[in-house]
Parts: structure tokens; sequence; C-alpha cells
């Protein structure tokens, strides 16, 4: 996303906003005819008659703008949570004379928008339990919009949470609205406190909500709980959106299907295309995996992973779904630090080689450029870092794993 959340449009058209805009009026009713809301940041509204506004961080006492006008709009350049205090006198008004209106940011009770952007999975699944604090935290009426898909596997799980797609965002309802992304190009923080390259793709949404950045795991709601297979089997998922994100290792996958037979474990691939690519470079399903590819319910992915004996797959959607389910997972990743995904001892990375493309703030994602290696491309080094990942390495992470190798011993 770019700091100013737009969606690329077509020919001439015009870019499409990334989230439904807030109402064009605010919609809190103060005295004197003064409107006000936190949904674009903080908004007020001041009709004819002169007067004097100051906007203050509560929590820090700091003071972020403060200006004389006859009337108009005042709007923060913050868009993440600020507990915003408002004051505003006359401005023929003496220094000593007392606000004609102060507001201080309090959502207790009062209905609250978060925002999620559509077409992700593992960046959703990361960010909900943010949501959650921050509902817990202010005791608001929260909404959480985000893609219909997601909504099925959260809903039930939080029935204190109003879900909802775009489609559905009423934005006149909401004393406070926050948009949740990834903004590569905010280098003046307006909607984020901090880069998120710095503090992990899903803990951005910590700081941007200001609640506890502390990861933890959101419940799931699955229609069905049964066990997919009854024999011991293992959920691999090899493919991704880019193929920086893919391990590169030529032999890699086959040899690890095949050590996972070995050890009497069934193994099942549940990405949603069995084949995937760009151009020459397509990335098949590995040899013995079994095919439950397909574009199937979130709710059944996670079925298979919830009752398997563990998880390998990527930086990726469904390694965090695997994790939100609760499954072992063995996290191969080259271009993302480990800091950005969820925490799990068996973290594969190789330091030996070019890594961390991602988390480097120097370097810009290309998110239409499917090969895209930022300091090696069309080099023989390119994607190095999950080429150079052998399968000893991704061997020994699963080898760590509680009660692995326990199926031999039995046969």
């Amino acid at each position: 996303m770019s700091p100013v959340p737009l969606a690329s449009g077509s020919g001439t058209e015009p870019p499409k906003p990334a989230f439904p805009p807030p109402a064009p009026v605010a919609t809190q009713s103060g005295p004197n005819g003064i409107r006000f809301d936190f949904n674009d940041g903080c908004r007020v509204t001041l009709p004819e008659g002169g007067w004097r506004v100051r906007l203050r961080d509560a929590d820090t006492d700091n003071v972020l703008f403060e200006t004389e006008l006859e009337a108009g709009l005042v709007l923060s350049t913050k868009k993440y949570y600020v507990r915003f205090s408002i004051e505003i006198w006359r401005r023929d008004a003496g220094p000593a004379a007392q606000p004609a209106f102060i507001h201080h940011f309090c959502a207790d009770d009062k209905p609250v928008l978060i925002q999620f952007p559509v077409g992700t999975i593992g960046d959703i699944v990361g960010w909900l339990p943010y949501a959650v604090k921050f509902q817990r935290k202010h005791g608001c009426r929260l909404t959480c919009a985000m893609s219909e898909k997601l909504i099925a596997l959260f809903a039930a799980a939080y029935p204190q949470i109003e879900f909802i797609t775009p489609e559905q965002v009423r934005p006149e309802r909401y004393y406070a609205t926050y948009n949740l992304g990834l903004f590569f190009d905010d280098a003046e923080c307006v909607w984020q406190p901090c880069d998120f390259r710095l503090v992990g793709l899903h803990r951005t949404v910590g700081y941007i909500l200001g609640v506890d950045p502390a990861e933890e795991p959101p419940r799931l709601a699955l229609a069905d709980e049964s066990r997919p297979l009854e024999e011991p089997y293992v959920v691999i998922a090899v493919q991704s959106s880019t193929q920086a994100k893919y391990w590169n290792h030529p032999t890699g996958w086959r040899e690890i299907v095949a050590f996972l037979k070995e050890h009497g474990y069934r193994v099942v691939c549940i990405d949603q295309k069995p084949t995937h690519g760009v151009g020459f470079v397509w990335n098949h399903i590995p040899y013995g995996a079994e095919d439950q590819t397909g574009d199937r319910p979130l709710q059944e992915r996670a079925r298979w992973l919830r009752h398997a004996s563990f998880f390998i797959g990527l930086s990726s959607g469904l390694s965090w779904l695997a994790w939100a389910a609760g499954t072992p997972t063995v996290l191969i990743s080259g271009f993302t630090h480990e800091t950005n995904e969820f925490s799990t001892p068996f973290r594969v990375i190789n330091y030996h080689a070019c890594n961390s493309c991602w988390n480097d703030v120097r370097l810009r994602f290309d998110h239409q450029d499917f090969f895209w290696c930022p300091r090696h491309k069309d080099t023989p080094r390119q994607f190095e870092c999950t080429r150079l990942i052998t399968p000893e390495q991704v061997k020994a992470a699963v080898r760590r794993l509680p009660g692995f190798g326990q199926l031999q011993q039995q046969r």
C-alpha cells in the first residue's frame, strides 16, 4: 500500500480508494454547530464565527496542531490511533478564557470501525488479535470490515464483534475508524507510528491501534471439527505470490516429502493452486504429495491444519493460518527476517546467504514483479536466500518437533 491508501485503477479512471472513505460530514455533534469525529484521524468542522483550535495527544501532552480560523475543517496529519484531545476557543476570547468546547477521545460503548484490506490471508490472521485488544481496551462496539471468506473463519469465534464486508460499511455510523495496511512509502509516518519493516508484519498493527504489540493467534471458528484422515499426516504449502517467497532449492520439496513418508506420515498439499508461475518459471505440487489443492473455503484448510502432526510452509497466508490453528509450524523463508513473522522455534533461514530484503527499509517491494530480487536480480545469486536453504537444514528443524520419529519406532 501507499501512504495514501489507494488501489490502482485502469485506463483513464482515477485510482480507487483501498477502503470506503469516511462520511463527508463529521459524525459527532458538539455545541455551537461544532462537529467532530475520529474517522480520518481527528476531524473538526467549525461554522462561521472565528475560532482557535488545538489538537493535543492526551497521553503525551504534546500539542500536535494549533490554529485560528474563521470557519472550516481542521484535520490531523496522523491517521493511526492517537488519544486526541480537542480544545476550541472563540477567537476573540481572552488568554484566561475557558474553552468553548473540549472533547477527549473516549470510545467506551461507541461504534468503532477497523478496516482490513481485501485479498490477503496472512495479514488479517496476524492482525485480527490486535483489533480484539483494541475492543477490550476501549470497551467500544467494534465492527471489522474484511473479505467475506475471512468473516466465515472468525465471526462465530468473536460474537462480541460485528463482521461486515467493505460493501456493507456505512461510514456515518462510526465515532472512529482505523485503516490497517502495510504502508511502504509512509516516510512521514502518517498511517503508522513506525515502519512495519522494523517491527514485523503483524506487530505493526499493535502500533497502529495503540495496543500491546505482543503477538497472539486469533481464534478460529470451524464448521467441521472432525479429523480428515485417520492416519498421521503432515500438511505442506509450497506456492506463493512471488518467486522470492518460494523455497527455491531445486530438489528441496521432493526430498522433504520423501523424508516425511519414510517416517510414516502422509503428506498433504493444501495450496489453492497445484501449479503457479509466470513466463518460463512454474512451480508445481511436489512429487509424492497428496493433492488437496483447489479454491476451497478457508475453514476447510484450517480443518486440515488443526489435525495435522505439523505444517511446513513459506512466509505466506497458510503458515499464518497454521499458527492460528495451533499447529507446529516449520516456516521456510529467506527474503524476510525472522522478526517479520510469528515466533516459531522451527523457523528456517540461512544467514550465510543474502537475506531479509523485505525488511530492509531502503528497498521497496514491487508487487508487479513476480521475479523481484532487489539485490541480485538477473545474476547467479538471484533468490539465493532460499536456494541455499538445504533439505538437511529443513530436516533438522523437523527433527526438533516434539514426537517426531515416534511413528517410525512403532512400525
